[in-house]
C-alpha cells in the first residue's frame, strides 16, 4: 500500500465512515484507500475518477451494488487466488481466514496477509473475511479506525452479528 498523502489521490470522496481516496496511475485505477474524515475532499478530476466515485457512492447507498470497474492484474499468484475467492463471497456473508485458506490450499495467516495487500477494497471485498472467533484484522490493522470501517461495512451489508 502507498504512503497516504492527499497529493496521491485523483479524488477523495465522502464515505459513511470517513473518506475514500481514489488513486490513478497511468490512466488506470491503482488503489482505493480508507481515510479518516479529517482528509479534505477532492473532486474527481477526470472521467475514470468520476466513474469510480459514482460506483463507490452507489455501494454506500446499496450494499449489494455490483462494481464494474477495470482493475489491473497486480499482486502475486497467491494473492490473486485469495482475492478471487474473496470476490466470490456474496454480500451479507463472510468466510473465515481458515475457510478461504482451505479452499485454495493455503494457510490462514497467508490469507490474512493477502487481504492486507488488497489494493482495491470494496471491489475485492476483503472485509468479508473474518477471524474464526471475531472480526479479525483489516487493512493491516487490528484496532482503531480500520476496525471501525470493517464493522461499518459488515453492518452495511447486514452480516448477521454485525447488524
Amino acid at each position: 500500500m502507498s504512503e497516504v498523502t492527499p497529493s496521491l489521490f485523483s479524488a477523495v470522496i465522502a464515505a459513511p465512515f470517513g473518506r475514500m481516496g481514489i488513486r490513478l496511475e497511468a490512466g488506470e485505477l491503482r488503489e482505493l484507500v480508507y481515510l479518516p474524515a479529517a482528509y479534505e475532499l477532492r473532486t474527481p478530476r477526470d472521467a475514470l475518477s468520476r466513474e469510480i466515485a459514482a460506483q463507490l457512492k452507489a455501494y454506500f447507498k446499496q450494499p449489494d451494488f455490483t462494481f464494474a470497474l477495470p482493475i489491473p492484474e497486480v499482486g502475486t499468484e497467491h494473492q490473486r487466488k485469495v482475492w478471487q475467492q474473496i470476490s466470490a463471497i456474496p454480500c451479507g456473508a463472510v468466510l473465515t481466514y481458515a475457510q478461504v485458506a482451505r479452499r485454495i490450499g493455503s494457510a490462514p495467516r497467508a490469507v490474512g496477509q493477502a487481504c492486507g495487500a488488497n489494493w482495491f477494497p470494496l471491489i475485492i471485498p476483503c472485509h468479508r473475511v473474518t477471524a474464526a472467533n471475531g472480526i479479525g484484522g483489516f487493512a493491516r490493522h487490528d484496532s482503531g479506525f480500520h476496525q471501525e470501517v470493517k464493522r461499518w461495512l459488515l453492518w452495511h451489508e447486514r452480516v448477521p452479528g454485525y447488524c
